[in-house]
């Protein structure tokens, strides 16, 4: 099956188009896209250029490319319309709707969804990435009593990205803390865990991809072994059911994914909106 070329444009970073694209094109098995982000398309030339490439990418034979766009000036809209391939403005499908439903025109402002129009919540996103930096892996703060939530688990079981991400897209304050043969043979969890229990909340993860990543840091050593892995794996599941402790396996599942399932789980509020 030929690939078809698929445009994100926009006139901010493009972020807005490629998260909607992505997840439509998701819905089709069996096609094979290549994928471009023109981003900061502000001004005339710019949406020419934009042109000029998508009509590039239609070689003989090939399908038309598809567009998805969220430029917000009309100019620069009605340029990319002439185009070759399937338009999908974002703005068209949900812009004039809106309008029609809140009696009120659009500001047709550039940058309000991912700019710095928002400084409060800017600065929520960056001091909840400073406590999830400061408190990775155990940190040496521990300052868990500040936590939304504290991710447990073993090693690469996906604590740090998920914490950032939480933190980066929500302004969620997420610590994690990972769980070690002594806490693992013991079967019981420290006490600065146990203070904090209502926040905890565990990641597992199946033992194969668990040694592939494992493998992939270090290979040589008891570390990434197909009998350690198994082991801290069934002991944490132990711990986890031990004390109530909610958890989801992260083999099959996305970071947003992850990320929805633990807010879900825990009612944690999301101080920011993406």
């Amino acid at each position: 099956m030929n690939e078809r070329a698929v445009f994100f444009l926009s006139d901010q970073t493009g972020v807005t188009a490629e998260t909607l694209g992505h997840s439509l094109l998701t819905q089709f098995d069996g096609q094979t896209f290549r994928q471009v982000t023109l981003p900061f398309i502000d001004s005339e030339d710019k949406a020419r250029e934009a042109v000029q490439k998508i009509n590039e990418s239609t070689g003989e034979g090939a399908a038309k490319p598809i567009v998805f766009s969220t430029l917000v000036q009309d100019e620069f809209r009605a340029i990319v319309r002439q185009a070759k391939g399937l338009h999908l403005d974002i703005f068209d499908v949900f812009l004039e709707p809106l309008e029609i439903e809140l009696q009120q025109k659009s500001t047709h402002t550039a940058g309000r969804a991912h700019g710095m129009s928002d400084i409060e919540g800017y600065m929520k996103r960056i001091e909840a990435t400073n406590f999830a930096l400061a408190n990775d892996d155990g940190g040496v703060n521990r300052n868990y009593e500040r936590a939304d939530v504290i991710l447990i688990g073993v090693s690469r079981s996906g604590k740090t990205p998920t914490c950032l991400y939480l933190a980066l897209q929500y302004g969620v304050y997420a610590a994690n803390y990972p769980l070690t043969d002594e806490e693992l043979d013991k079967g019981t969890l420290p006490a600065i865990l146990l203070n904090q229990r209502k926040k905890l909340y565990g990641l597992t993860i199946a033992p194969t991809r668990l040694r592939q990543i494992r493998k992939e840091r270090r290979p040589l050593g008891k570390y990434a072994s197909a009998q350690q892995v198994r082991y801290e794996l069934r002991e944490a599941e132990k711990l986890f059911k031990k004390y109530s402790i909610p958890y989801v396996d992260t083999t099959e599942f996305s970071i947003e994914e992850i990320s929805s399932r633990i807010l879900d789980s825990k009612g944690v509020e999301r101080r920011v909106r993406p």
